[in-house]
C-alpha cells in the first residue's frame, strides 16, 4: 500500500507540473451544499483569497443539498465543459466525483480537493487536499466522551451522509478510539443526510429508546444542531454528555447554554481561503503539497469566547 501510495503521488505531481496554464480564467468552487452556513463560511475564505487575484474569475456554487450527488457532478462536467482554469470541490461522495475529476484531468484543469476527499483511484487526478484530519478530529471528539462519561456505558452517534470522505474520518475515528481506550457500547450510527430536520427526529427517537443513554455525538453541522434541538425539547440538556461537529451560532449557542458539552470546530474559512490560492499556484505552476492540514479546535464553554475560537467559529 505505502508503495502505491508512493507511485500516485508521483503520477500526482508529474500531472500537476505538466498541467497547461489554459482556460478561461475561471476557478469554478464546487462545494456539497451552497446552502449550510459551514459551507458559506468556506464561500467567505474564497472570496477574500479572490480578492487579491483579480486576474481571475472566481465562481462558487454546490447543490441544494450534500445528498444530491448527481447535482454536483454535473456542476463539475459544466464547469470542465466551459473550459475553466481550475477547479476547487468539495466531493460529497468518494466514488462519484472520481469520473468528473478525471475528466478535468484529462482537459489539464488542476483540481484542489477541501474538506473530503476522493476513492483512492481519484488520487492522480487532483492536485492538492486541504481537510480537517478527520480521523482525529474523531478521536478528538471520543477523548473528550471518554472522559465525560467514563469507560463504561452506552453511547449514541449521529451522523450524515454515509460514506462521505469527511464522515468516514470523524465517525470511524471516534469509534476506533472508544474501542481502543473504552468498553462503550454504541447505538448506531443513524443518517441524517445531513438534513437537520432528519437528525432532530432521529434523535428523538434515539433518546425515547434509549433512556439510559450516557453520551451523544453529531458528526456534522446540520446534524448536531437537529441533534442538540432534540434534546433540549427532550428535556434532556445536562443530563446526558452531547459532543457536535461545526461551529455554527446555533451550535455555539447550545455550548452556551450546556445542551452542548463541545463542539469540534474546522477553520472553514481557511480551507476557502487556501483551496484557492493553492490551485492559483498549480496554474502558474508552482510546487504544492498533496495534502494540507486545515486544523481543528475543541470548544467549550471555558474557549468559547476565546481569540483562539473566534478565528473559527462563524
Amino acid at each position: 500500500m505505502k508503495n502505491f501510495k508512493k507511485v500516485v503521488l508521483g503520477v500526482a505531481l508529474s500531472a500537476a507540473t505538466s498541467l497547461a496554464l489554459a482556460g478561461n480564467g475561471e476557478i469554478a468552487v464546487i462545494v456539497k451544499s451552497a446552502n449550510s452556513n459551514y459551507w458559506q463560511n468556506v464561500q467567505k475564505g474564497v472570496q477574500e483569497t479572490a480578492k487579491q487575484h483579480a486576474n481571475y474569475k472566481v465562481t462558487f456554487q454546490g447543490p441544494a443539498s450534500e445528498s444530491a450527488i448527481a447535482d454536483e457532478v454535473n456542476m463539475v462536467v459544466n464547469a470542465v465543459n466551459r473550459g475553466v482554469s481550475g477547479i476547487v470541490l468539495a466531493p460529497s461522495d468518494p466514488d462519484a466525483l472520481v469520473p468528473a475529476i478525471k475528466q478535468a484531468w484529462e482537459a489539464h484543469i488542476p483540481v484542489v480537493l477541501i474538506d473530503s476527499s476522493v476513492a483512492e483511484s481519484g488520487a492522480p487526478y487532483y492536485q492538492s487536499f486541504l481537510s480537517t484530519d478527520n480521523n482525529k478530529a474523531g478521536e478528538l471528539s471520543a477523548q473528550r466522551m471518554i472522559e465525560k462519561v467514563g469507560k463504561t456505558g452506552k453511547i449514541a452517534i449521529m451522523s450524515y451522509v454515509p460514506g462521505t470522505g469527511s464522515e468516514v474520518g470523524r465517525v470511524g475515528g471516534f469509534r476506533k478510539y472508544l474501542e481502543q481506550h473504552s468498553q462503550l457500547t454504541v447505538v448506531g450510527p443513524f443518517y441524517s443526510q445531513s438534513q437537520m430536520a432528519n437528525a432532530l427526529n432521529q434523535t428523538t427517537d434515539v433518546l425515547a429508546s434509549n433512556p439510559d443513554l450516557k453520551g451523544i455525538y453529531g458528526a456534522n453541522e446540520p446534524t448536531a444542531v437537529g441533534m442538540a434541538r432534540a434534546i433540549a425539547q427532550s428535556g434532556k440538556a445536562g443530563k446526558l454528555q452531547a459532543i457536535g461537529f461545526d461551529g455554527n451560532e446555533d451550535l455555539q449557542g447550545f455550548v452556551r447554554d450546556g445542551t452542548l458539552d463541545a463542539i469540534v470546530v474546522q477553520s472553514s474559512y481557511r480551507m476557502g481561503l487556501e483551496s484557492v490560492a493553492t490551485v492559483i499556484k498549480v496554474i502558474e505552476k508552482q510546487k504544492v503539497p498533496k495534502f494540507i492540514d486545515t486544523g481543528v479546535l475543541l470548544i467549550d464553554k471555558a474557549n468559547l469566547d476565546s481569540p483562539d475560537a473566534r478565528n473559527v467559529l462563524y
